[in-house]
């Protein structure tokens, strides 16, 4: 079932969306002719993303800096949105980050605000529009969540069960909100050729070491945007990944043993 293919002058806001997967994602949906909502708090940034996009739709595209832990930010965002461009059409809450440690030497000030990034955060951008959106019958919420969160391996402790907490989130919110008109859709991409390893990895050998899995932000977001007034329940990229979280399901105690050699490059 779709609620809608054509993205012509629809609402398509990006959390996020100053670089990576985020700012392909504004590119990709600028491309279908769709009015472009750049959040992130890199203001230098999300400036220039605006402007690109811009001259790829033909029309007008909006910026707006968000701290996405800030419940404060994301009430001051939202209501600019509403007062500067409209309704939200497409929420697309790709902000967040990670960062690859043993549990034990986590500095757990740092587990609470990757939990206000990526997790709570998030539910509150989410609820404002979910509101508005159940209001008109239609809508798409999308949630980038991570192949970590589904099977997760040794010095992403926290990082995991942040995603674990979206895909869990986001099965719950599609039940309630299909029977509303609203789609919620989840992706949950492996690693993926950005800067979100310079925190999370800044050495650069985790990259290195799962290069035949890394994922072009370019391609996923093309994926993405295609997938955007549909009811698409999921995207879980690479598929040799999502085979592996098959495996891991149905035989736990071997998808352990991978999970901790041969899956763990970290």
């Amino acid at each position: 079932m779709r609620i809608r293919q054509d993205l012509t002058d629809k609402v398509v806001v990006v959390t996020g969306g100053s670089a990576g997967l985020g700012e392909q994602i504004c590119y990709e949906a600028a491309k279908q002719g769709a009015i472009v909502v750049v959040c992130a708090r890199r203001v230098n940034l999300i400036s220039k993303v605006k402007e690109a996009c811009e001259e790829l739709s033909g029309k007008p595209a909006f910026c707006f800096q968000l701290d996405i832990a800030n419940p404060e930010s994301v009430e001051k965002v939202y209501q600019s949105i509403q007062t500067e461009v409209g309704a939200i059409d497409i929420l697309v809450n790709n902000a967040g980050y990670g960062i690859f440690e043993n549990f034990i030497d986590t500095d757990l000030t740092v587990a609470k605000n990757m939990f206000e990034v990526n997790v709570l955060g998030m539910m509150v951008f989410t609820q404002k529009a979910a509101v508005q959106m159940a209001e008109r019958g239609t809508g798409h919420i999308i949630n980038v969540a991570s192949m970590a969160g589904k099977m997760a391996t040794a010095k992403s402790t926290v990082y995991s069960a942040t995603k674990f907490a979206v895909i869990g989130f986001s099965n719950a919110l599609r039940l309630e909100m299909k029977p509303l008109g609203v789609a919620v859709t989840t992706v949950n991409p492996g690693p993926i050729q950005t800067n979100f390893f310079d925190i999370a990895d800044p050495s650069g050998d985790y990259l290195a070491s799962v290069d035949l899995f890394v994922l072009d932000p370019v391609k996923l977001a093309q994926e993405i945007v295609a997938a955007m007034g549909t009811f698409k329940r999921e995207i879980n990229r690479p598929l040799i990944m999502q085979g592996a979280y098959h495996f891991y399901s149905l035989f736990p105690h071997l998808g352990d043993w991978l999970a901790g050699g041969l899956l763990n490059k970290k």
